[in-house]
């Protein structure tokens, strides 16, 4: 019978930074030796040093670059995000899964442009002059004042309208909806913060990251908003 020899387990594949960024090039084309650099120097990868002082990068290292790499441009995570998500990994928590996506901005901010008279958006709503006019001093329309004085109405406006006018059926008076309102403006004003680093330097794909942020963030949000309420009253239904 042949004699077993004890086989000597293989050191860890690693890779120069020059090889690191051979393997993620195909993926991410901007990378380069500055931006691995960057990201050692944010924590975010901890690379081995050679007996030369040379960077080596194993397989791990590799793909938290990856990771990192991906939620920046897919998620526009900020690094202080992704860099709590690794150290929860690190940690033994399952690897960080990548966020739901939501309605393509394109489609969530489209618009049909059309432009209504005070007459067509009363027509269509079921709102009455004074209703009409109530709600627009509450701030939730925003018709467009020709020099002659007449106000045009968009298509959102005349959304807002007939959901208003559901509400007044019910009861509601329109001073009771201000509060809809101002919570609409705060949480304008938390997600444009999310954004103003890129509208700070305005460019088409500055410009392109921002409706993506945006429109993923506002529906996320508006999922929050409507599931918390039913959540409340189903448990006031059931009192």
């Amino acid at each position: 019978m042949a004699e077993l020899r004890a086989v000597k387990a293989l050191p860890p594949r690693t890779h120069t930074i020059g090889e690191v960024i051979n393997l993620l090039r195909s993926d991410f084309p901007e990378i380069s030796v500055s931006k691995v650099r960057f990201l050692e120097s944010r924590g975010l990868v901890a690379p081995s040093r050679s007996n030369s002082g040379y960077r080596m990068f194993s397989d791990d290292d590799v793909h938290r670059i990856r990771y990192v790499l991906t939620e920046q441009r897919d998620h526009y995570l900020p690094l202080k995000v992704i860099k709590s998500k690794l150290s929860a990994w690190d940690k033994g928590a399952e690897t960080p899964v990548a966020p739901d996506s939501g309605t393509p901005p394109e489609a969530y901010f489209a618009s049909s442009g059309v432009s209504l008279s005070a007459r067509e958006v009363l027509r269509s709503s079921g709102l009455s002059v004074d209703q009409l006019q109530a709600i627009e001093t509450e701030g939730l329309l925003d018709p467009v004042i020709l020099p002659d004085g007449t106000p045009v109405y968009s298509d959102t406006d005349l959304q807002i309208a007939r959901a208003t006018n559901r509400l007044l059926s019910r009861g509601l008076e329109p001073r009771h909806l201000r509060g809809i309102r101002l919570a609409a403006d705060r949480q304008t004003d938390l997600l444009g913060q999310l954004v103003a680093p890129l509208l700070r330097h305005r460019n088409p794909d500055n410009h392109r990251r921002s409706s993506e942020i945006l429109a993923d963030t506002s529906e996320a949000s508006a999922i929050i908003q409507e599931t918390l309420v039913r959540s409340r009253l189903r448990k006031l239904l059931e009192h």
